[in-house]
């Protein structure tokens, strides 16, 4: 199967990880997309879900060998096992594409001529999304199969943004859901769904929505292995009339949310005492 991923930029850990964790599975990218990392796009949108001390700190990790080890170097501390080689780990797309031997490359607009003709040129059968632009149907078209998104909520349920603090104030469990891209905002059809098993045990939201991320890219790999099998297939959504849609909370309702998750861990580390004593 010819598999490519997008990605939000060269230096996404996401993006390194599913790249990385496909290639050890047997399905070795054809080529990878990213948008530039200097791109204003990019840069404002980091800025936003961020702030400015975080993503002087990320491109810090990425560009400044540091003597802390691999996690340190991480954002996002669960992704290491996908990370990890040799004596380090993967800092950008381009380290994952020259040690599994895969063209990558940088554009400011995945959806810009010279990228689907890019795109075109490397024959998909399917696009892993892993982060950019809104993709319109001239890219959505291009893959034989289509295009897969992880997305960091059980859906029909929960669409849109916030997904994991609309999902604690909702009462839905945390999950991810492998779906195809369509026109729609988390409208595609379902491959599978994941309910994340261990949220009680999450400290923060941010820690949460780290481990889920990392849950995603390893099921990820698993629904592939299933297409390339043709032992799995795509369920249309249905409920969508309601338009379920979810969209940036208020910081008093994220607050409520991480008060729900810390509720829960204290209940679960109760629990446990209970049954040792």
């Amino acid at each position: 199967m010819r598999i490519v991923v997008l990605s939000s930029s060269l230096y996404s850990e996401t993006a390194c990880a599913i790249a990385a964790r496909l290639a050890e599975s047997g399905h070795l990218p054809v080529g990878a997309l990213a948008l530039s990392t200097l791109d204003s796009g990019t840069v404002l949108r980091k800025l936003g879900q961020w702030g400015m001390r975080e993503v002087l700190r990320y491109a810090r990790s990425k560009l400044v060998p540091h003597p802390g080890g691999v996690s340190a170097r991480l954002r996002n501390p669960y992704l290491q096992p996908f990370l990890e080689h040799g004596d380090g780990a993967f800092r950008s797309l381009r380290e994952v594409a020259r040690w599994y031997d895969f063209p990558v490359a940088a554009c400011h607009d995945q959806n810009a001529p010279d990228s689907i003709a890019r795109l075109q040129g490397w024959s998909p059968d399917l696009i892993i999304f892993a982060g950019g632009n809104i993709l319109r149907s001239q890219l959505l078209n291009v893959p034989r199969l289509g295009v897969l998104n992880v997305h960091l909520g059980l859906l029909p349920e929960i669409r849109g943004m916030s997904t994991l603090e609309w999902s604690l104030l909702t009462r839905v469990p945390a999950g991810v859901t492998v779906h195809y891209v369509d026109a729609g905002i988390d409208t595609g059809p379902i491959l599978r769904r994941y309910e994340f098993p261990c949220a009680a045990d999450c400290e923060s939201l941010s820690d949460l929505r780290n481990r889920l991320i990392a849950f995603g890219v390893e099921n990820l790999s698993d629904v592939v292995s299933s297409l390339d099998c043709g032992t799995i297939s795509a369920t249309e959504q249905v409920g969508l009339d309601c338009d379920s849609q979810f969209f940036v909370m208020h910081e008093w309702l994220q607050a409520r949310a991480a008060e729900r998750l810390t509720k829960s861990c204290v209940n679960r580390v109760a629990a446990q005492a209970a049954v040792s004593q």
